[in-house]
């Protein structure tokens, strides 16, 4: 069995009187392509950020690569990649400042430096690109770059929060061919997403998760077969969107409202 690189026991983060993440306990194992999938507002993107030291949990226990994030959150930060929903990338910058700036921030050795940012614009299909204004990329470029920017200190783990939205489906093919190539490579990747195609391509396993808790946890093929047999919404077997909708109360349909709404347009005008 492959070596447990991340492992959560009784997970929880509460606003108040909201429970935003309710007691998840889960395992990701090295190499693995973990994905988080569920309705807007289910807690994806709280427990990423509790996994990325960016919010404390109240309640529970997570250990990233070995390390504690409540009590060694630098440790953390050094041995993981985040690339999240919003713009990490300087459209002021070309394509390669924005990786110097990157390792500088990471830092990385100088006599390294030129090595790791033309391996990464090289890995991420960039090189033609790599002297232009970020302004004048297309949106999967620059999700191609913000990846090459979270990969350039070669972290073990690699969180992805949504990082096809917005994008359409030539970028987004783009960006799971590199995405494909890590994990290929050994990264281990936990990312979040509403896309089913997305889910089934990429994801060796998916948490789906409602309402702050997982309520089903598996490889795709095993998530497919625990639907009961006659629920299927396209009447042709079981896929990932039956999954979803069995597990997630019958529904596809977001539940953002008015400001989920609004934050998936303003990033699909960012990416162009």
């Amino acid at each position: 069995m492959k070596e447990t690189i991340l492992e959560t026991k009784r997970l929880s983060r509460r606003f108040g009187s909201l429970t935003a993440v309710d007691e998840i306990s889960f395992v990701v194992r090295r190499g693995d392509v973990f994905g988080l999938i569920g309705p807007n507002g289910a807690g994806k993107t709280t427990t990423i950020k509790m996994l990325t030291t960016l919010l404390p949990p109240t309640g529970g226990t997570a250990i990233v690569a070995g390390w504690d994030v409540v009590h060694h959150p630098a440790n953390v930060r050094r041995t993981i990649g985040y690339v999240p929903q919003l713009l990490s990338a300087d459209g002021s910058l070309t394509g390669y400042e924005n990786l110097l700036l990157f390792a500088k921030l990471y830092d990385l050795p100088a006599g390294e430096r030129e090595d790791r940012i033309h391996n990464a614009i090289e890995f991420m299909g960039l090189s033609d690109a790599k002297d232009k204004l970020v302004r004048t990329y297309s949106g999967g470029m620059i999700r191609r770059l913000e990846i090459a920017q979270a990969v350039l200190h070669n972290p073990p783990v690699l969180f992805l929060d949504e990082p096809t939205v917005g994008l359409d489906p030539i970028a987004r093919q783009s960006v799971w061919k590199q995405v494909e190539a890590l994990a290929h490579n050994g990264t281990t990747i936990i990312l979040t997403t509403h896309y089913m195609e997305e889910a089934e391509n990429l994801c060796s396993r998916i948490a789906i998760m409602y309402r702050g808790k997982f309520v089903a946890n598996g490889s795709p093929a095993e998530l497919k077969r625990s639907v009961p047999k006659g629920f299927s919404i396209g009447g042709n077997g079981s896929t990932l969107d039956d999954v979803f909708a069995f597990y997630s109360g019958g529904t596809l349909e977001s539940e953002g409202g008015y400001r989920e709404t609004s934050r998936v347009r303003r990033t699909a005008r960012r990416l162009g």
